[in-house]
């Protein structure tokens, strides 16, 4: 008896792999024409399936039901999906890009993370009510880093190749990947000055002074210092191996291109064991691998590491978007939500826009001030601000008095979970939609400018023929449409531009139709044939008509069309002579210059120009003694010329 199997791990496998392959169907469309980010789509994925929604993927199951356990998951998994991603980042670089760029990036990680840092601080310290600057100083360190994950998603695809120049790429990948490791001291300053100093010290003892001093030591020398070393090392030894291995033959081409990501897991297992910074160890172990840039020109064309970033991007922000706790942003003891959406707005715009604009002329790369306000507003919040909330939340755990953990580390740990949570909420869903509202704010102008100078070109014009039209002679109904029958129009211009001023809102083929239909409920009698004839009311209506009309115009074709008589003040230009008919007039008679044309009698022209009573007097006018395939000669002469003597009486 078959039976059903509706556990987790299925539910899980059937749901991320169905959206990255429907995601994959449509994903050259979103990326490419539409601009959309990944992490957008992949964010809005991971909430549609989440318990607020669907209930498809259920977190807190997969951590027993345990809130500490689901943010210690979430924790290794952000370190995972950055280890790989910063080992990928440096692999990107030129060869020995840090060196050679040491001054640009100094002003970017040095200054430049403490402007960031100081204004986020304020900005959190204004908006969130009863927190002290010190509790801000840990919320803004949290969010000072740029995110590696979604940097990449902005110096990467159609729109960074157009609008980016290359060293602005490069720049911009190498500070996300530093900055992350770089935010321990930030962090962990005031982290350490609340543990030791915040309400009274209780349950610790050192005070401010040890404090510093492990911050110096702790941070410092073990977590940065050492894995900066590390890394390089680490690096280094890496690429020796490969190459030696290279020469010899001895590894192929698919353990070749895996390298770098294996290289990033066994550096995050190994930092990790030592409680060191594995962040930063992983992007400067990938920079050194490629110091002579020899592995990057050898997977510049291979697809394998782009595959991955993918799949880890789309993975880690559908996990937020399953994880994030999105009622908290209404529902909380923190901040109420009239402050909570300034703030967000005010951190995207202050946080790192003002720094970039005071530093960009001191950056080569930074070329102009528009580059300045792009590098200054794409300062994404994402994946490494979610790894310090939780290093963050973990740290503060520690802080007990009588085995339950300390008032304040407790009230800021409730701070970090709702401020930092909704800052990269704010940031994943601004920078995702950034690009295309701004392709759509910069065409979408145009485009209706466009239009309505097109209709002004075409009212203007319509204006023009109306009054050109006034001003002629005043015709008869008939000739009137026998003019616009070839122009396949029954009604004047004035009449159209009266339809279309009332009714601009409805397309014009409704107007024109709707238009008809009113002519001939008003004109019932006048019904307007295909051919341009107004059908008579009766027989006898019909007999005045043909009798009145027989001695005045003109013999009409078989179709019951009228032709188009001649106009009655025309001015005769020249006419032709025909030799052949016997004209008695000579060259030296003629009014004017002649032109002697030739063309056969049965000539196609002929038969066209002259009606059949002429094309019979043609015929029986062409001497029998001719040959009917000799050629005529015809004489045009044009009295108009100032230089012909007037015709003899």
């Amino acid at each position: 008896m078959p039976t059903l199997s509706i556990v987790n791990f299925n539910i899980v496998c059937a749901t991320l792999g169905g959206f990255i392959t429907l995601f994959g169907l449509v994903s050259y469309l979103l990326k490419e024409k539409f601009y959309l980010s990944e992490a957008l789509i992949s964010t809005l994925a991971g909430l549609l399936f989440s318990p607020h929604a669907t209930n498809f993927i259920r977190p807190l199951e997969f951590a027993n039901n345990n809130e500490v356990d689901l943010e210690t998951i979430t924790l290794y998994f952000t370190r995972l999906v950055l280890g790989v991603q910063l080992v990928l980042a440096g692999v990107q670089l030129p060869s020995k890009y840090l060196w050679r760029e040491a001054k640009s990036l100094s002003l970017l990680l040095g200054p430049g993370m403490c402007v960031m840092w100081i204004s986020t601080s304020l900005l959190v310290w204004a908006m969130v009510p009863n927190i002290s600057f010190l509790f801000a100083l840990a919320v803004g360190a949290s969010v000072t880093p740029t995110d590696p994950v979604l940097s990449n998603s902005i110096v990467k695809g159609k729109f960074a190749d157009k609008n980016i120049s290359p060293p602005l790429q490069k720049i911009i990948i190498a500070e996300s990947g530093a900055n992350d490791g770089l935010g321990y001291p930030f962090l962990f300053l005031a982290l350490y000055l609340i543990k030791y100093t915040g309400d009274h010290g209780q349950g610790t003892s050192g005070g401010a002074g040890h404090a510093i001093g492990l911050w110096f030591y702790d941070t410092w020398v073990y977590v940065i210092i050492l894995s900066v070393v590390y890394g390089a090392v680490v690096g280094w030894i890496a690429k020796e191996l490969l190459h030696w291995a290279e020469e010899r033959h001895y590894v192929d081409r698919e353990s070749f291109l895996v390298f770098a990501i294996t290289l990033a897991l066994f550096i995050v297992g190994t930092v990790g064991m030592i409680g060191s910074d594995d962040v930063l160890a992983c992007f400067i172990a990938g920079n050194v691998f490629t110091w002579d840039d020899w592995f990057r020109l050898e997977t510049m064309d291979d697809s394998l590491q782009p595959t991955i970033d993918m799949l880890l991007n789309v993975s880690i922000f559908m996990w937020f978007g399953a994880v994030c706790p999105w009622h908290q942003f209404v529902a909380n003891n923190v901040i109420p939500i009239y402050r909570l959406i300034p703030l967000g707005i005010l951190v995207l715009l202050l946080r790192r826009l003002p720094m970039v604009l005071a530093f960009h002329k001191k950056i080569p790369q930074i070329e102009e001030i528009r580059h300045a306000f792009f590098v200054g507003f794409f300062g994404p919040i994402g994946v490494s601000a979610i790894f310090y909330l939780y290093v963050s939340r973990e740290f503060l755990r520690g802080i007990q008095v009588n085995g339950e953990q300390r008032e304040d580390a407790a009230r800021l740990s409730e701070i970090l979970n709702v401020v930092i949570w909704f800052l990269t909420a704010c940031s994943i869903f601004v920078h995702g939609l950034s690009i295309p509202v701004g392709k759509l704010g910069f065409y979408l102008p145009r485009t209706i400018s466009t239009a309505i100078s097109t209709e002004r070109i075409s009212a203007s014009q319509s204006m023009a023929r109306t009054e050109d039209t006034d001003t002629r002679p005043h015709l008869s109904a008939t000739d009137n449409r026998s003019l616009m029958r070839p122009f396949g129009s029954r009604h004047t211009t004035r009449e159209r531009d009266e339809v279309s001023s009332s009714a601009s809102w409805v397309p014009r083929s409704i107007v024109r139709v709707g238009q008809h239909i009113l002519n001939d409920i008003r004109q019932p009698a006048e019904k307007v044939m295909h051919g341009g004839d107004k059908l008579p009311r009766n027989e006898n209506d019909a007999n005045k008509d043909r009798s009145s009309d027989s001695s005045s115009s003109p013999p009409r074709r078989s179709s019951g069309r009228p032709e188009i008589s001649a106009p009655t003040d025309a001015r005769l230009i020249g006419h032709a002579i025909d030799d052949t008919h016997g004209s008695t007039e000579t060259a030296e008679d003629a009014d004017g210059p002649r032109i002697n044309i030739t063309s056969p009698v049965n000539s196609p022209t002929a038969t066209r120009a002259a009606s059949p009573e002429r094309q019979g007097n043609l015929q029986a006018s062409v001497p029998a003694s001719r040959d009917v395939s000799t050629s005529r000669q015809r004489t045009i002469r044009f009295p108009d010329d100032p230089h012909v003597a007037p015709p003899k009486a």
